[in-house]
C-alpha cells in the first residue's frame, strides 16, 4: 500500500470533478486498513482525501464556469432555460451556494455535482473555495477518523446514513423544484433586480442577503 494515499487522493479528486466514482468508499476502506494493519498513516489518508476533494472540486468549478456556463447560455433555451431562469439560478446560488457546496460534500449526488453547479451559476470563487475547503476537510476528518476508530463496524452506520441522506437529498431537491416553480415569476423579478443588464459573462457579485 505504498501509494495508498495517492490512490485515495486520485479517486476522490476524479469523483469531485464530476465522475461517478466511489470516493467516500475508498476513503473508508483506506482508513479501516490503516486502523487494522498500520500499513497506512491515517493522517496522510485524511489529508489525501481532503486535498483530492479540494483540487477536484476546483477543477469541476472551472469546468462549470468556463465550459458549462457557455453551453448553458448557448443551448439552454432548447430545454426551457431562458435568460431569466438562468439568472434565477445565479441569484439563488449567490445567496445559498455556500450551504450547497458545504453540505453537498456529505450527500452522494451533490458531492459529484455541487462544484459543477457552482461554476455554471457563476458563484464567487473565493466564497466557493472557502466553503468547499471547509466541507472537504470536515468530511475527510469525520469519515476517516470514524473508519479508523470503528473499523468495519462503520459500515453498519454509514450505509443506512448514506441511504437516508440520499433519500433526504432527493426529497429536498423535489421540494425545492416545486417551490421554485410556484414562485417563478417572483424569483425572476428578484433576480432581475439583483442582476440587472445582460446575462453575466463573468463571475457576478454576491447578491445581497435579505
Amino acid at each position: 500500500m505504498k501509494y495508498g494515499s495517492f490512490a485515495v487522493a486520485g479517486v476522490v479528486c476524479l469523483e469531485s470533478m464530476g465522475l461517478p466514482l466511489p470516493g467516500e468508499a475508498i476513503l473508508i476502506a483506506a482508513a479501516i486498513y490503516a486502523g487494522k494493519t498500520g500499513g497506512l498513516n491515517i493522517v496522510e489518508v485524511i489529508a489525501a482525501a481532503a486535498a483530492g476533494a479540494i483540487v477536484g472540486d476546483n477543477i469541476g468549478y472551472w469546468i462549470g464556469r468556463e465550459i458549462g456556463f457557455r453551453l448553458l447560455v448557448r443551448y439552454g433555451a432548447y430545454v426551457g432555460l431562458n435568460e431569466g431562469r438562468i439568472k434565477v439560478g445565479q441569484y439563488l446560488f449567490q445567496r445559498h451556494g455556500g450551504k450547497i457546496v458545504f453540505f453537498g460534500r456529505f450527500i452522494a449526488l451533490l458531492r459529484v455535482l455541487a462544484a459543477l453547479l457552482a461554476g455554471v451559476n457563476r458563484m464567487s470563487w473565493p466564497r466557493f473555495f472557502f466553503f468547499n475547503a471547509a466541507g472537504a476537510i470536515l468530511w475527510a476528518t469525520v469519515f476517516g477518523l470514524g473508519a479508523y476508530t470503528l473499523g468495519e463496524e462503520i459500515e453498519h452506520l454509514t450505509k443506512p446514513a448514506a441511504i437516508a441522506l440520499a433519500v433526504a437529498g432527493v426529497a429536498a431537491i423535489v421540494i425545492w423544484v416545486l417551490f421554485l416553480h410556484s414562485r417563478r415569476e417572483e424569483l425572476e423579478a428578484e433576480a432581475r433586480r439583483a442582476l440587472p443588464g445582460p446575462l453575466a459573462t463573468r463571475t457576478i457579485k454576491r447578491a445581497k442577503r435579505r
